[in-house]
């Protein structure tokens, strides 16, 4: 069994309100040292292999399917073995 940790972002081209609003509240808070803030998503998923090629071909097949929007997002996946 595998841990697949998918990390997704905002491709750099698109425009991040979250982030934004973001980096003028922690300016606000008086951390005026902060430059850039990029919001994404972070999701943890457990996938029932042996097998970490499959682990892998089958969470990115989930990214692209139905976890990421590919015209806006990109993403990564780390993948861990149960412990």
């Amino acid at each position: 069994m595998y841990l697949a940790k998918i990390a997704i972002r905002l491709k750099q081209s698109i425009q991040d309100p979250q982030g934004l609003a973001i980096l003028k509240a922690v300016h606000e808070l008086g951390f005026q040292n902060a430059q850039d803030v990029r919001m994404g998503k972070f999701i943890e998923l457990w996938i029932d292999t042996s097998d970490k090629n499959k682990a892998e071909e089958d969470a990115r097949k989930m990214c692209e399917s139905l976890l990421v929007n590919s015209v806006m997002e990109s993403y990564e996946i780390q993948l861990e073995p149960k412990a």
